[in-house]
């Protein structure tokens, strides 16, 4: 993964969110703003980008994005919830339509019986309810390429997220258009096929 996916997905990101005005907070823990950054990098970036919260400590979880500390106790700063509870945070605390959190063990150090390094939670909250949550584990790569990686992926949920809904009712409607003419087609060869030929 290199710095010119992060751009490319950055721009494109910010061309959907532009066109249907959503906006955007992020919230960081070991990427330390590297989320925020690629994005305000691309001209233009004020219309989608309201603000991004770098928690690295547990206590600016908590003060910040109001991670409760029965999470990190629990849990610890590196899990599920954690990751969860700082999008929400984000996404309330800013009032904007989009927020993704990331928080992981880019290393060296930091690895612990079951959260080896390369470790990493992201989630992506929505305005509308939706919440996504992804664990990447990336292993002991290098901490550069764990945070350059887990930029990459934050940017790849927040696009899932701000791309537009398809409707079920209409996939359901799109699918029942298709299946009659696939039904018709045979029959219709089928009535050529008897059809004597003309004389």
């Amino acid at each position: 993964m290199s710095g010119s996916d992060a751009r490319a997905l950055s721009r494109s990101l910010l061309d959907v969110c532009r066109m249907r005005k959503l906006t955007i907070a992020t919230a960081e823990s070991c990427t330390g703003g590297l989320v925020a950054g690629a994005l305000t990098e691309i001209p233009g970036s004020s219309d989608v980008i309201d603000r991004g919260f770098v928690t690295y400590s547990n206590s600016a979880k908590r003060a910040m994005l109001g991670v409760k500390p029965t999470t990190l106790a629990t849990f610890g700063a590196v899990s599920k919830e954690t990751a969860t509870a700082m999008a929400i945070g984000a996404l309330e605390r800013a009032g904007v339509d989009l927020a993704v959190a990331i928080t992981g063990i880019a290393g060296p150090g930091g690895a612990t019986p079951g959260k080896p390094v390369g470790l990493v939670h992201l989630a992506v909250a929505a305005r509308d309810g939706r919440i996504v949550h992804r664990e990447c584990r990336f292993g002991a790569i290098g901490r550069s390429a764990v945070r350059q990686r887990s930029v990459v992926e934050a940017l790849r949920m927040l696009m899932e997220l701000a791309r537009p809904q398809a409707p079920a009712t209409a996939r359901r409607e799109a699918a029942s258009r298709v299946h009659p003419r696939l039904a018709r087609s045979p029959r219709r060869s089928a009535v050529k096929r008897r059809r004597p030929p003309r004389t």
